[in-house]
Formats: structure tokens, sequence, C-alpha cells
């Protein structure tokens, strides 16, 4: 990964370093780091827009995704440079295991659902979205939209069908728990999942590492495996003709959560950060982002109207997000050497 992160101190001149290695921010009282927070997924850039606004903590945009932020996390853990930390539930479950967050309970922890937090606050869940099929209709060249999880090995789709890699995205190894459970498979079992993507590469499909929301309103990725809030963020923000699509034979409803990172230069403005995104504001923006806040209470009836019907979310169910962390290194591990 390769990115440019700057930092504005006061009136000092801003810091900024390239490369997948750390990046040393410029001292100051109003910041603080958040590691895998990009202003193109999931609305963070409104989000961090309301944190400056509501609490005066400058949060710079971090185009990490949540496996180059848990192995960042352990390269720093005698040094940290992140305050806080935001991956998929399994990476946040993996992050407390490795020791590099520590203990802290936000405004609104007790009204997270059990299963969906740490006890002791390690981890907790902010938001949550549903794993399915982003689809630039206008890019399908009069195809039609598929509408299942099968429909992507059809070769009239050779060459536009996209998902993150699964080995490092969070995005990409919850698309392929999806897959698996789809065609058969289980945690403990993802035969079925790997012999679909084998089959898939057969059809050419697009491989990143990162969130590619702008590649799919291009239409250079017409299909891509994705949350439906980046879906609806197209189709109702940026008006794009795009669809969402949960596949028939079934997906997955997958958290994600944030953390306090251990030894956090900004602690205490870290604590601010994760009390805002969990405050009434806060819940209330990833709703109107299209996500699914924890705290049910901040989902609007007019947010609510966005989303596919309830018939169709019946589809796609929680699993073990436990079990889910533990075996994700042997799942890419096993993509890497079967797979791709």
């Amino acid at each position: 990964m390769s990115a440019r992160h700057i930092l504005a101190a006061a009136a000092l001149a801003v810091t900024a370093i390239t490369g997948a290695a750390a990046w040393q921010p410029a001292a100051a009282e109003g910041n603080a780091i958040c590691y895998n927070c990009p202003p193109e997924w999931a609305d963070w850039a409104s989000q961090l827009k309301a944190i400056k606004e509501n609490t005066g903590i400058a949060v710079p945009h971090d185009n990490k995704n949540s496996g180059q932020t848990l192995s960042q996390l352990l390269a720093e853990k005698a040094n940290p440079v992140a305050d806080v930390a935001y991956y998929g539930v399994s990476f946040g479950i993996q992050a407390a295991k490795e020791g590099v967050v520590q203990p802290y309970k936000p405004a609104g922890f007790d009204e997270i659902p059990e299963g969906l937090k740490d006890p002791a606050g390690n981890w907790f869940t902010i938001h949550s979205g549903t794993l399915g099929l982003m689809v630039n209709v206008d890019a399908l060249g009069g195809k039609p939209v598929p509408t299942s999880w099968k429909d992507l090995l059809k070769p009239e789709y050779k060459g536009m069908v996209g998902y993150l890699d699964p080995s490092s995205a969070f995005v990409g190894y919850a698309g392929a728990v999806a897959i698996n459970g789809a065609m058969g498979g289980s945690l403990e079992d993802f035969t079925p999942g790997i012999a679909f993507f084998k089959e898939l590469m057969k059809n050419d499909p697009i491989v990143p590492k990162q969130t590619s929301y702008a590649r799919v309103l291009s239409g250079e990725i017409p299909i891509l495996i994705d949350y439906d809030f980046n879906a609806y963020r197209a189709k109702y923000k940026d008006k794009a003709n795009v669809a969402f699509v949960i596949p028939a034979e079934g997906s997955v409803v997958v958290p994600y959560v944030m953390s306090l990172v251990k030894g956090a230069p900004h602690a205490a403005n870290g604590k601010k950060v994760l009390d805002f995104v969990m405050s009434d504001k806060g819940q209330a923006l990833w709703a109107n982002a299209f996500l699914r806040p924890v705290r049910a209470s901040a989902m609007s009836a007019e947010a609510a109207s966005k989303f596919l019907p309830a018939a169709d979310y019946a589809r796609a169910k929680p699993v073990d997000y436990a079990k889910m962390a533990e075996v994700q290194k042997d799942f890419g591990a096993r993509y890497l050497a079967e797979v791709r």
C-alpha cells in the first residue's frame, strides 16, 4: 500500500511520510490518529468532519484496510502511533488477543448487544453491514443484474466481477465467509468456498486490496462483492444507477468495530473520538450513510426506507464472529495457496 497522510498542528508546517511504513504525526493537543478511517468507505469523511466540528479533534483520513491496520499495530506495539483503530470484527478480536488494544467503554456501551462487544471493552461494534452484490447496472452492457452467487460464474460476466483480496481486506474475508456458507460450507470447512473462488478465477475477476467504490461508479468494476451501505450511498447520494442484491443462496451480516490502542499517544482524544462515534449524533451519521448503527434507536424511519425490504434481509444471517476470527489466518493461507 502507498498512501499520503498529512497532519497539521496549529500553525506548524505539515509533516508527511508516504509508503507502507509507519508515519509519525505532528504532535498536537487537538489531534487523534485513527487507523483505517478511509473517506470513501462507510462515509468516514462525514464522520471525521463531524468529530472535528463537535469535539475540536482533528482526525486525518487513513486508507489502510483491516489487515494492514492490525499489521501496523503489531509492528508499532513497542511505540504506538495510532490512538484508535477501526476494522472488521474478526480483526478486532485478533487485536485484543495480540494485546495491542486496551479496554475502554464509550458512551452507549451498555446498549450494545451481547456478542457484539468484548465485555471488557477491548473492541465494540459501532455499525454493521450486509454482504451482497453492488452492481453498476449501466456498466453491464444490457446483461441482467445477477441475483445469486452462482450467477457470477457465468461466462457472460467474465472480467466484470470484483472482490477485495480476502487474505488481507476484511470485506474480502467476509465475502468469502458468506459465499462459503451459501455453498454449503462452514467455519470449520472452507472447501466449498475455495472451490467457488477457483471457479471464479476462470472468469478473470478483479481483486483489489483497497476499497473500490469509485471503480464501481466509473464502471471499471461492474459487479463488486461489497456491503449494502456502499451500494445505497452510490444510489442515493451519488445518484448512480446502482443496484444492491442479497444473493438468493444467502449471505451474512457483519459488524465493524473500534478499539482504543494500547499506549495511545493521544489517549484522551482517542476516547473522545470513540464517545462521539457512539453518541446519538455519531450513530445517526452512520444510519444516514446507510449502515445499521449498533444503537438501533439511531435508525430513523427515513433512513430505514432506503434499505431493501426485510424479506431480502432475512437471507442474511449472523455467524460465530469469534470462530470467524479464529479461522481467518488459516483461510487466508489456503486462499493464497490454492486460489491466487
